[in-house]
Order: structure tokens, then C-alpha cells, then sequence
């Protein structure tokens, strides 16, 4: 007789989801947008939202955020819906977090926790668990204790002695240093191949151009569009988290190495911004950086803001001349067709390229710019007489026509760009072809 093994779901986790709103923080995120993206996030670790509140904060109360009042209602509220786990949008002390969940008898988790938690589940490479791997295990280290995996129960230790106490707080001190010291190592050793490859990408006279931007505000699906590659694009927060560096045909014919990065997310924590400065050295050394936004999303300018803010802590910022950065004003599919005129009149005004990453729309230009933008190649002005025909398309077919019109003397000008060897080869096949360099 065969005995079927039974496969066991994980038991369903009621989450109660509370964003506070501090009164008078001046705060730029729309607070039912921000509420939103929460629920997202819980979503993505397949928690069952039952609550949802917005939570008004006069101040922050030391032991617990919540003044007693609101403690009190929030307990009676996670004891009613039966509430398993009640998620924090916001970032807790220890203290805080182990207060809170005495009080509601429930696992509570941060703002910061709920990040960490996604990132491991999502990270692929052996660069980006040793990442998460290390983020997670800073933000332990202040806790005492490991944090959560199935969310129905607390990891306690190592597995070194049993029992609670201040023994056992030791052993997990010193077993999170020592891992802490040792994926450091083999983090440093990450970096070292990672440089050994950029290094061997630079030789190749490809410019490197980066995607960067908020989660979920259609990177992946840009960079598949660009690329014709099949990354997951997902309506998703963090759906790529591992770099993805795919080879990019521009116009023209030069190629061009497009990477898709991980999603930024305000209140990003610091521990990841440290973790992966490895995977933004990919950022740092791009020739132009596209910056991706949700232009249809109600919250795009405090995204923005976001996601500045993060590039200035790497390094990379408005005032940087070794690099071009782009805004890409994405999802113009998702705006009403009577707005679309203005917000690409906009687009056109801030120096902003409006596409969509869905339908394709304003993508051939985008390319046509990014095109320009890194072709190093000598720009030159050719003359050519009526009936030129052949010399223009021999232009056309291996440089790069930027300018063309008709002069009074009925001659055509063209500006154009070309190689060393391109030129050679125009010259001897079009001798009465009037070159001239700029």
C-alpha cells in the first residue's frame, strides 16, 4: 500500500494593518496611499488583511507609540476579529515592539521587519540572500532575538541551550556577531567579482545605462520592453530584487547594457541601504540613470522625493556630472486621454520623457534619446548634391543622421554621426561629398 504524504498550507494569518499619522509632521505622503502600499506589503508575505486603520498620532509615547487610549482600542479590536498579527506601518523601537505585543497578545511587527521579511523571500542570487541575510540580522541584533518566519511563532536562539534568560541572550548576541562578521567576509568577496566584472564590461565600449525608482512603478516591465528579456514584472511591491543586466540594441546599431535595479520604498530601512550598496554600485558606475515613476499613482511626488533621497545617500544626485539621469514619467496608459496633451507638455518642460512601459507608447523615443546620449562617435556635417540619393542612404545605413535640410542653393546639409572607420570608408565611396568636422 502507497502512502500519500499530505502537504500542510501554513494556517491563514489575520493581519491588522495600522499606518499612524503623526499631526503636524508636515508629512508629503498621502496617508490612504501610504495605508495602501501597507497593505501591499502584507499581501506579499500572503497575510489575510481583516482591519485596516489610520491611526492619528499626537506624539510619540515612549514605551508603546500609541497613547494608552489607543492601545486599549487596538487590544479589543485584535481580540474581536480574532487578529493573529497586527502590522505597524511605521518603525517601532524593541522596546516598543515587545510592549505592544504584550498589551495585544498578538505577534506585532514594524515597518522595517515587514521590508526585511519580503526581501528574504524574494532574493534568488547568492549576492542577494547574503544582502538580506546580513539587513536582517542588524536589525536583530537589537532585539535579542531572531525575528519571525511563519508568523505564528517566535524564533528563539541558535539551538545552543534551551530555556529564556540572560544566558541565553548572550548566546544570541554572540551568534548573531559572529555570523554578522562572517557573511561580511563573503560579502566583501561578492563585491570583489562583482568589480572584476564590471571591469571586463568596460572594456567592451558599451555605456551602461540604469533603471532606477520607486516599487512597483513598472521597471521590470520597461526593461523587458526595451530588452525583449522576460524578468518577473509583476503588480507587485518588490518584485525584482536581484539586478538583472540585459544588452540593449539602440538605434542605430550601438549596443548598450540596461540593468534593472530593486525597487526604493520610502522608509527604506538603513540596514538595507547598507546591505546593498553592493547591488547600487551598479547605480554609481552607469553612464545615464533612468529614474522610473508611477506618474498616474496619486502619490508621485513623495515617491520621487523617495527615491532622491536614497540616490543622494548613494552618491548620485542632480549636481552629478559623470552621469545623466532621466526622469521616466511611466504609465501614461493609466492617465485620462483629455489630460495626456498637458502631462506630456510637462514631461517635455521638467526634461521628463513620458511613456508606457504596457503598450510601448513614446518608448521608440526613448531610445532614439538614450541613442544620443551615449554615442561617443564624432559628429560631422556633410554636403551632398541633388540627386545624392545613394550617399544618403550609405548615412543612413551606418551612422547616425541627426539633422538633414535643404539649402538655398538646393544642396541637401546633413549633420551626422560617425566612426573613425565609417568616415574613411564615406569618403573614398561619396569623393564628391563635401565633409566637414565639428
Amino acid at each position: 500500500m502507497t502512502i500519500k504524504s499530505v502537504d500542510h498550507a501554513p494556517p491563514v494569518q489575520h493581519a491588522l494593518i495600522v499606518h499612524p499619522v503623526r499631526s503636524g509632521s508636515g508629512q508629503a505622503r498621502n496617508p490612504q496611499a501610504r495605508l495602501e502600499e501597507a497593505i501591499g506589503l502584507a499581501l506579499a508575505l500572503d497575510l489575510e488583511i481583516t482591519e485596516t486603520v489610520i491611526s492619528p498620532l499626537r506624539g510619540r509615547t515612549p514605551a508603546t507609540l500609541f497613547g494608552k487610549g489607543k492601545v486599549e482600542e487596538l487590544r479589543l479590536l485584535c481580540e474581536v476579529e480574532g487578529i493573529d498579527v497586527v502590522v505597524v506601518d511605521e518603525q517601532l523601537t524593541p522596546i516598543q515592539q515587545r510592549n505592544l505585543e504584550k498589551a495585544w497578545a498578538t505577534k506585532v511587527i514594524d515597518r522595517t521587519g515587514l521590508i526585511l521579511e519580503i526581501f528574504a523571500r524574494r532574493a534568488r542570487t547568492r549576492e542577494g540572500k547574503l544582502q538580506v541575510e546580513l539587513a536582517r540580522l542588524a536589525y536583530e541584533r537589537s532585539r535579542l532575538v531572531r525575528t519571525w518566519t511563519h508568523l505564528e511563532r517566535q524564533r528563539g536562539g541558535f539551538g545552543k541551550t534551551g530555556g529564556p534568560g540572560e544566558t541565553q541572550i548572550e548566546l544570541d548576541r554572540r551568534g548573531i556577531a559572529d555570523r554578522i562578521f562572517k557573511m561580511k567576509k563573503e560579502l566583501e568577496e561578492v563585491r570583489r567579482t562583482r568589480t572584476l566584472h564590471r571591469s571586463a564590461r568596460q572594456k567592451a565600449p558599451y555605456p551602461t545605462i540604469a533603471l532606477v525608482g520607486y516599487t512597483n512603478a513598472g521597471k521590470s516591465t520597461l526593461f523587458n520592453h526595451l530588452t525583449n528579456a522576460k524578468v518577473l514584472a509583476q503588480d507587485m511591491l518588490f518584485a525584482t530584487l536581484d539586478p538583472t543586466l540585459r544588452t540593449v540594441k539602440l538605434p542605430g546599431g550601438r549596443p548598450a547594457i540596461l540593468s534593472d535595479t530593486v525597487g526604493f520604498i520610502s522608509d527604506l530601512p538603513h540596514e538595507l541601504i547598507e546591505a546593498f550598496r553592493a547591488t547600487l554600485e551598479e547605480v554609481q558606475e552607469a553612464n545615464v540613470i533612468l529614474h522610473v515613476r508611477d506618474i498616474a499613482g496619486i502619490d508621485s511626488e513623495a515617491q520621487k522625493a523617495d527615491v532622491e533621497a536614497v540616490l543622494s545617500e548613494i552618491g548620485v544626485g542632480p549636481g552629478d556630472d559623470d552621469r545623466t539621469l532621466i526622469e521616466i514619467w511611466n504609465k501614461i496608459d493609466l492617465v485620462p486621454e483629455a489630460d495626456l496633451p498637458d502631462l506630456e507638455g510637462a514631461a517635455r518642460r521638467h526634461g521628463a520623457m513620458a511613456v508606457s512601459a504596457v503598450t510601448g507608447q513614446g518608448c521608440e523615443a526613448l531610445l532614439n534619446h538614450l541613442a544620443l546620449l551615449v554615442d561617443e562617435t564624432p559628429e560631422i556635417h556633410v554636403t551632398l548634391d541633388i540627386g545624392a540619393g545613394e550617399a544618403l542612404a550609405w548615412l543612413y545605413r551606418h551612422g547616425r543622421i541627426t539633422d538633414r535640410h535643404d539649402s538655398s542653393d538646393g544642396r541637401l546639409r546633413v549633420r551626422a554621426r560617425l566612426d573613425t572607420q565609417a568616415l574613411g570608408r564615406f569618403e573614398r565611396l561619396f569623393p564628391s561629398a563635401q565633409v566637414e568636422a565639428m
